[in-house]
């Protein structure tokens, strides 16, 4: 979204094309005029240091992306908080970013996944509704943006919004060509639904850009942003250290007082069944006195048995 005009619509792409070739827009005009569409800045002559290509590429997208956001949130705070975290992951992926053919369109992607992230309604902080815009045309259409499932909202505000065509905003919400125009259409037509004004999709894209600057929603600067993203990466970096040296711990623990060798497990006790009770001893009658002693002195006489040797 541009600042300098809610009403003026960014031209189309061969229109662009013809005005860089013929040099009637300043730099500064080109890349706002890009940005308002969610191109990346145009790359300069001169090579940039890694920070100062991230904060240009900060300073002519984050208050872009900070409008863009509010309209699918309808939250000023979080608009701006997804932003910058979209910014630090940026950060701490610079190399990628810096290569990818639209790091705008990067930013823009996990700025969009931030806000609408579900984890957010379990937050204190937005559990409860912000004040809506002071204008009532303006708070009828964030009502009914807000009304739309995350999906349609994101299609609509990329292509009616942003001005992305059918397959770049296809490509950014992860969905088919004509996935994307199915959400597209039936976004429309909840929003023509309850305002008939907007079935027009140039009213729509106007009312968009006029909603997006209403609301004088600031981002913050860049080396703070970059600050932040450097601080998050060293407590990842320490907090993954931490976890390995738990693991490898937990591992040498695990291995210094496992068993070297397999030791069977013990049978649980059983009662012996069918065993008659011990008989009550009475005395004995001559026939079993004379085989007692007979079974003695053969014991002791027999050759089936060895007997000690006194030393």
């Amino acid at each position: 979204m541009t600042t300098q005009g809610a009403a003026s619509a960014p031209p189309p792409p061969e229109e662009r094309r013809r005005l860089r070739r013929s040099r009637s827009l300043t730099r500064a005009q080109t890349v706002a005029r890009e940005v308002s569409r969610g191109a990346p800045p145009a790359v300069t002559a001169d090579p940039l240091m890694p920070a100062q290509a991230f904060d240009e590429l900060y300073e002519f997208c984050a208050a872009a992306l900070v409008r863009q956001t509010y309209l699918l949130t309808g939250r000023r705070e979080l608009a701006r908080e997804a932003v910058e975290r979209a910014f630090q992951l940026a950060w701490q992926r610079w190399p990628e970013v810096a290569r990818d053919r639209d790091p705008g369109g990067w930013v823009r992607a996990a700025a969009y996944d931030c806000a609408l992230s579900p984890w957010h309604r379990f937050r204190p902080r937005y559990r409860h509704p912000e004040p809506p815009p002071a204008d009532p045309a303006d708070r009828a259409l964030l009502c009914a943006l807000l009304e739309l499932p995350p999906a349609y909202r994101r299609t609509l505000v990329l292509y009616d919004g942003v001005g992305l065509d059918l397959p770049e905003t296809a490509a950014e919400t992860e969905a088919s060509t004509p996935a994307a125009a199915n959400r597209l259409t039936h976004a429309r037509e909840a929003l023509a639904a309850r305002l008939p004004e907007l079935a027009d999709p140039l009213e729509l894209h106007r009312r968009l850009l006029v909603l997006a600057s209403a609301e004088r929603l600031r981002a913050a600067r860049p080396e703070p942003v970059r600050r932040e993203g450097e601080r998050r990466n060293v407590l990842w970096t320490r907090a993954a250290i931490a976890f390995t040296v738990t693991i490898i711990g937990a591992t040498t623990l695990t291995l210094r007082s496992a068993p070297t060798h397999y030791e069977a497990p013990l049978a649980p006790a059983q009662a012996v069944q069918g065993v008659p009770p011990a008989g009550v001893m009475g005395p004995l009658s001559r026939e079993q006195q004379a085989l007692r002693g007979k079974l003695r002195g053969a014991a002791a006489r027999g050759p089936e048995r060895f007997a000690p040797l006194a030393r």
